[in-house]
């Protein structure tokens, strides 16, 4: 399943690495505009379902700046979207972890 999805986005890669460059675009444009009236929670899903698929593409390309850096989003995401659903420090922390370990799982 794996191997067909990365034929799929290594295929398309210029497309779905575009796509997710205009995603980020858009997320962090929202929130310049609407400042403290911005739907954070939908920012931070959006900016971070950009960061996965431009990791991916990174990945792919085995460009390993570009990947620690979407990476990174990855996981600032995560938080932000913990922070703006209210949940507990322990809820971020178990979020965060989880994360971590499902990264580890897809690198190695």
């Amino acid at each position: 399943m794996i191997s067909t999805l990365n034929s799929f986005v290594f295929k398309y890669l210029s497309a779905i690495e575009m796509l997710g460059v205009l995603m980020r675009i858009f997320s962090f444009s929202l929130v310049s505009w609407l400042g403290p009236d911005s739907p954070f929670l939908f920012v931070w899903a959006f900016n971070t379902t950009d960061a996965v698929i431009l990791s991916w593409c990174s990945l792919l390309k085995k460009d390993k700046a570009y990947t620690l850096l979407n990476v990174f989003w990855i996981m600032v995401g995560v938080v932000g979207m913990l922070r703006a659903s209210n949940l507990s420090l322990a809820d971020m922390q178990t979020g965060v972890t989880q994360l971590i370990t499902q990264i580890n799982t897809l690198v190695d």
